[in-house]
Protein backbone atom coordinates (compact mmCIF):
# COMPACT_ATOMS: atom_id res chain seq x y z
CA UNK A 1 0.00 0.00 0.00
CA UNK A 2 1.27 3.47 -0.85
CA UNK A 3 -0.60 5.51 1.75
CA UNK A 4 0.90 6.65 5.04
CA UNK A 5 -0.42 9.05 7.69
CA UNK A 6 0.34 12.73 8.00
CA UNK A 7 1.38 13.76 4.46
CA UNK A 8 -0.37 16.44 2.42
CA UNK A 9 -2.67 15.00 -0.29
CA UNK A 10 -1.08 14.33 -3.66
CA UNK A 11 -3.03 15.92 -6.50
CA UNK A 12 -2.95 14.47 -10.01
CA UNK A 13 -5.12 14.47 -13.09
CA UNK A 14 -5.59 10.77 -13.92
CA UNK A 15 -7.47 9.80 -17.06
CA UNK A 16 -9.08 13.24 -17.15
CA UNK A 17 -10.26 13.15 -13.53
CA UNK A 18 -8.80 15.22 -10.70
CA UNK A 19 -7.49 12.95 -7.95
CA UNK A 20 -6.45 13.88 -4.44
CA UNK A 21 -4.80 11.00 -2.60
CA UNK A 22 -4.03 11.50 1.07
CA UNK A 23 -0.97 10.16 2.83
CA UNK A 24 1.09 9.03 -0.16
CA UNK A 25 4.53 7.90 0.98
CA UNK A 26 7.54 9.69 -0.50
CA UNK A 27 8.86 6.26 -1.55
CA UNK A 28 5.72 5.34 -3.51
CA UNK A 29 6.07 4.93 -7.25
CA UNK A 30 3.47 6.13 -9.70
CA UNK A 31 2.82 2.49 -10.67
CA UNK A 32 1.97 1.51 -7.11
CA UNK A 33 -0.25 4.55 -6.66
CA UNK A 34 -2.15 3.81 -9.87
CA UNK A 35 -2.63 0.12 -9.14
CA UNK A 36 -3.01 0.08 -5.35
CA UNK A 37 -4.74 3.37 -4.58
CA UNK A 38 -6.69 4.04 -7.78
CA UNK A 39 -7.39 0.45 -8.90
CA UNK A 40 -6.03 1.02 -12.41
CA UNK A 41 -4.56 -2.27 -13.55
CA UNK A 42 -3.62 -1.42 -17.13
CA UNK A 43 -0.02 -0.66 -16.23
CA UNK A 44 1.68 -3.88 -15.11
CA UNK A 45 4.58 -4.51 -12.77
CA UNK A 46 7.25 -6.17 -14.88
CA UNK A 47 10.90 -5.60 -14.09
CA UNK A 48 10.60 -2.74 -11.61
CA UNK A 49 13.60 -1.10 -13.31
CA UNK A 50 11.95 0.78 -16.18
CA UNK A 51 13.42 -1.60 -18.74
CA UNK A 52 10.55 -3.84 -19.93
CA UNK A 53 7.81 -1.30 -20.64
CA UNK A 54 4.90 -3.18 -19.03
CA UNK A 55 4.21 -0.21 -16.73
CA UNK A 56 4.10 2.47 -19.45
CA UNK A 57 1.70 5.37 -18.98
CA UNK A 58 1.55 8.85 -20.48
CA UNK A 59 2.69 11.79 -18.38
CA UNK A 60 1.51 14.98 -20.08
CA UNK A 61 1.20 12.96 -23.31
CA UNK A 62 4.71 11.47 -23.18
CA UNK A 63 5.25 7.73 -22.69
CA UNK A 64 6.92 7.08 -19.33
CA UNK A 65 7.81 4.06 -17.17
CA UNK A 66 5.65 4.39 -14.06
CA UNK A 67 7.61 1.84 -12.01
CA UNK A 68 10.57 4.22 -11.67
CA UNK A 69 8.71 7.51 -11.31
CA UNK A 70 8.13 8.74 -7.77
CA UNK A 71 4.43 9.46 -7.34
CA UNK A 72 5.22 12.86 -5.83
CA UNK A 73 7.34 13.65 -8.90
CA UNK A 74 4.24 13.93 -11.06
CA UNK A 75 2.11 16.06 -8.73
CA UNK A 76 -0.21 18.30 -10.71
CA UNK A 77 0.52 16.56 -14.01
CA UNK A 78 -1.81 14.73 -16.39
CA UNK A 79 -1.46 10.94 -16.27
CA UNK A 80 -3.14 8.67 -18.80
CA UNK A 81 -3.30 4.92 -18.34
CA UNK A 82 -4.57 2.27 -20.72
CA UNK A 83 -7.99 2.65 -19.09
CA UNK A 84 -8.02 6.36 -19.98
CA UNK A 85 -6.83 5.91 -23.55
CA UNK A 86 -10.14 4.41 -24.64
CA UNK A 87 -12.78 1.90 -23.66
CA UNK A 88 -14.78 -0.89 -25.26
CA UNK A 89 -17.06 0.68 -27.82
CA UNK A 90 -14.86 3.78 -27.94
CA UNK A 91 -11.38 2.34 -28.43
CA UNK A 92 -8.42 4.54 -29.22
CA UNK A 93 -7.30 3.71 -32.80
CA UNK A 94 -4.25 1.86 -31.44
CA UNK A 95 -6.40 -0.29 -29.14
CA UNK A 96 -8.81 -1.05 -32.01
CA UNK A 97 -5.94 -1.99 -34.31
CA UNK A 98 -4.39 -4.31 -31.70
CA UNK A 99 -7.73 -6.06 -31.38
CA UNK A 100 -8.19 -6.35 -35.17
CA UNK A 101 -4.65 -7.63 -35.71
CA UNK A 102 -4.98 -10.05 -32.77
CA UNK A 103 -1.69 -8.65 -31.56
CA UNK A 104 -1.88 -10.02 -28.03
CA UNK A 105 -1.02 -13.48 -26.87
CA UNK A 106 -0.52 -13.51 -23.11
CA UNK A 107 -1.25 -9.78 -22.91
CA UNK A 108 1.36 -8.85 -20.33
CA UNK A 109 3.26 -6.52 -22.66
CA UNK A 110 0.08 -5.19 -24.24
CA UNK A 111 -0.26 -2.15 -21.97
CA UNK A 112 3.27 -0.97 -22.74
CA UNK A 113 3.06 -1.66 -26.46
CA UNK A 114 -0.26 0.18 -26.82
CA UNK A 115 0.79 3.15 -24.69
CA UNK A 116 4.17 3.49 -26.41
CA UNK A 117 2.57 3.22 -29.87
CA UNK A 118 -0.16 5.74 -29.01
CA UNK A 119 2.44 8.27 -27.85
CA UNK A 120 4.48 7.75 -31.01
CA UNK A 121 1.52 8.09 -33.37
CA UNK A 122 0.27 11.19 -31.55
CA UNK A 123 3.65 12.79 -32.36
CA UNK A 124 4.14 11.19 -35.77
CA UNK A 125 1.11 9.59 -37.48
CA UNK A 126 3.33 9.03 -40.53
CA UNK A 127 5.89 6.96 -38.61
CA UNK A 128 7.77 4.55 -40.84
CA UNK A 129 8.11 0.86 -40.05
CA UNK A 130 11.70 1.50 -38.97
CA UNK A 131 10.58 4.29 -36.63
CA UNK A 132 7.84 2.08 -35.14
CA UNK A 133 10.33 -0.75 -34.60
CA UNK A 134 12.77 1.64 -32.96
CA UNK A 135 10.11 3.17 -30.70
CA UNK A 136 8.87 -0.25 -29.54
CA UNK A 137 12.32 -1.81 -29.17
CA UNK A 138 12.41 -1.06 -25.44
CA UNK A 139 9.13 -2.87 -24.82
CA UNK A 140 9.66 -6.55 -24.19
CA UNK A 141 7.32 -9.27 -25.46
CA UNK A 142 8.14 -12.82 -24.46
CA UNK A 143 5.37 -14.44 -26.51
CA UNK A 144 6.88 -13.39 -29.83
CA UNK A 145 3.88 -11.55 -31.29
CA UNK A 146 6.15 -8.84 -32.68
CA UNK A 147 4.89 -9.22 -36.28
CA UNK A 148 1.25 -8.81 -35.17
CA UNK A 149 2.18 -5.87 -32.95
CA UNK A 150 3.97 -4.13 -35.82
CA UNK A 151 0.96 -4.80 -38.07
CA UNK A 152 -1.38 -3.33 -35.44
CA UNK A 153 0.65 -0.13 -35.07
CA UNK A 154 0.80 0.31 -38.84
CA UNK A 155 -2.99 -0.19 -39.04
CA UNK A 156 -3.48 2.37 -36.29
CA UNK A 157 -1.25 4.87 -38.10
CA UNK A 158 -3.37 4.52 -41.26
CA UNK A 159 -6.58 4.91 -39.24
CA UNK A 160 -5.26 7.99 -37.43
CA UNK A 161 -4.16 9.63 -40.70
CA UNK A 162 -7.59 8.94 -42.20
CA UNK A 163 -9.34 10.42 -39.15
CA UNK A 164 -7.30 13.62 -39.30
CA UNK A 165 -7.82 14.07 -43.05
CA UNK A 166 -11.59 13.47 -42.86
Amino acid sequence: MTASCGAEPLRLLVNGRAQSIAGVSREATLLHLLRNDLGLNGPKYGCGLGQCGACTVHVDGVAARSCVIPAHGVAGRAITTLEGLGSRGSWHPVQAAFEEAQAAQCGYCLNGMVMQAAALLARDPHASEARIRSELSGNLCRCGTHIEILDAVQRAAVRMREETSA
